[in-house]
């Protein structure tokens, strides 16, 4: 796929990742719609990126509310005439042991990482049909395939948003609209409680920085990959633990009792 002039949506567009794939998409041309909760911070990015006012439209919005879609949606559809990517990258991450996480921050996961993607792909996708072209891509997480102690609903939740890709990918089949599902490893981003990025300094877990990430993102969009799963060997054990997962979790097994004390600190 050429980004050249391409109408992409783009949420979580003021994150750590989604700055950095913001430039990378606007350097390659791309038309961009840039969503986030706090118009300042989409603003500033937009002017970041001088971009002209025909190719840049920064929003603000709740992308859980029906309402904000539906503006959102419109907006884009007004100012840049249409919608040839949707790239659902916003997310909401917890890191605590199931018993003591918050039941509201479970339905705050669940609506951000699961539910809001799986509409805006409903209200954007008639339209990619009807043109016969178009991608959805969707951006997951290695705990999207390996279950970990401590992420439990932001597991679910990303194990949930691969499935819905691969179930949509094949009822899409033929009709000129494609389905990417990425799958990073951890993430050196703001998302992060500062538990999680001291486990990384501690050896506990690989990091990527988030230009890293954004730069295979692009790459798996240019390609027209069905999934992309970036750090290694945690894709490898995303490919056993899909096949064998009593060996996963052997050697999960061991770290639990440090994890467990990391989730502590977290409350």
């Amino acid at each position: 796929m050429k980004l050249n002039a391409t109408r992409i949506l783009l949420t979580g567009a003021a994150g750590g990742i989604g700055r950095e794939l913001s430039k990378l998409l606007s350097v390659r041309g791309a038309r961009l719609c840039l969503v986030d909760r706090e118009m300042t911070a989409v603003a500033a990015l937009a002017q970041t990126l001088q971009l002209g006012e025909a190719d840049s439209l920064p929003l603000a919005g709740d992308i859980t509310k029906f309402g904000d879609r539906e503006v959102i949606i419109r907006r884009m559809q007004e100012t840049l005439g249409g919608i040839d990517i949707l790239i659902n990258l916003a997310g909401v991450l917890d890191f605590k042991r199931f018993e003591d996480t918050d039941p509201g921050m479970i339905q705050r996961i669940l609506a951000v990482n699961v539910e809001a993607p799986m509409q805006l792909v409903r209200e954007v996708l008639p339209r990619m049909i009807s043109q016969r072209a178009g991608r959805i891509v969707n951006i997951g997480s290695m705990f999207g395939s390996i279950g970990f102690p401590c992420f439990a609903v932001y597991s679910a939740s990303k194990f949930a948003l691969r499935g819905f890709s691969q179930a949509l990918r094949r009822e899409l089949n033929g009709t000129g609209v494609g389905v990417t599902y990425v799958s990073p490893r951890a993430v050196k981003t703001p998302l992060n409680p500062d538990v999680v990025n001291l486990m990384a300094e501690r050896g506990m877990m690989h990091m990527d920085d988030a230009q890293c990430v954004a730069e295979s993102i692009v790459q798996a969009i240019e390609k027209d990959k069905n999934e992309a799963y970036l750090g290694f060997p945690e894709k490898l054990f995303a490919r056993i633990n899909g096949v064998f997962p009593g060996l996963v979790d052997q050697g999960i097994a061991k770290q639990v009792p440090d994890i467990l004390k990391y989730a502590d600190q977290n409350l």
